[in-house]
């Protein structure tokens, strides 16, 4: 996605690696909600060497990360794509994080690793972890509350994308993400089909870069 966007619109891009992501499980259980917003911070702050005009762009709780990272660093828009509003299991925190003291991992899915994605293909270079850390799961409850916070205090335009094939993280969060947004000048969102959770890289990805495209060069006008 960066690549495309560097292509068609001459953008800096930066994919920021998240704390403990692309490495091991064990790193990721060792990782808390202040260490993904510090890497997002450390990524900003090497593209200010570059530009003053920069753009959250986040999947999944990338997303997430983007809209509150946006209330706290100047930034001139934000995509979303797949962003969750809460997790599914409703229990607190403090309860995910006991119960990971009994058990590190549970499985991501019950099916196949592919079951979900249309491009089958595009899954076998895809790089993710096999399990998902159960303490993980606590910070990523707690970052999603701040989150949820935040929206009232986003004030730059936003766009939201989320496939209608996503099992992982329901259609509907987008909606509630949407309606928290009370203050942002502009506001759209995207419903689009083919793809599972992963729509940067699944069947409909180009659908996805040419959305994020149209909004970027309408922004900056």
């Amino acid at each position: 996605m960066g690549e495309y966007l560097n292509r068609e619109l001459g953008l800096t891009c930066l994919g920021v690696r998240l704390a403990g992501h692309a490495t091991r499980p064990k790193d990721m259980v060792r990782s808390r909600w202040t260490d993904w917003t510090a890497s997002v911070e450390d990524g900003y702050n090497l593209l200010r060497g570059a530009t003053d005009a920069i753009y959250f762009v986040g999947l999944s709780m990338g997303g997430a990360l983007s809209l509150l990272m946006s209330t706290r660093l100047q930034v001139k828009g934000i995509v979303t794509m797949s962003a969750p509003y809460e997790i599914p299991a409703k229990h607190p925190a403090w309860q995910i994080r006991l119960y990971s003291y009994f058990r590190t991992y549970l499985p991501k899915s019950k099916g196949e690793p592919d079951a979900g994605w249309f491009d089958k293909e595009a899954f076998k270079s895809h790089i993710s972890y096999p399990l998902n850390p159960i303490r993980s799961a606590a910070e990523l409850e707690v970052l999603l509350s701040k989150m949820r916070g935040a929206l009232p205090k986003v004030n730059v335009p936003v766009c939201m994308i989320h496939s209608k094939d996503d099992d992982y993280i329901l259609p509907e969060n987008m909606e509630r993400i949407y309606a928290g947004l009370v203050n942002a000048p502009e506001k759209e969102k995207h419903y689009m089909s083919g793809s599972g959770h992963v729509v940067t890289r699944d069947a409909a990805r180009e659908q996805v870069f040419e959305i994020a495209r149209k909004f970027i060069k309408r922004v900056e006008g």
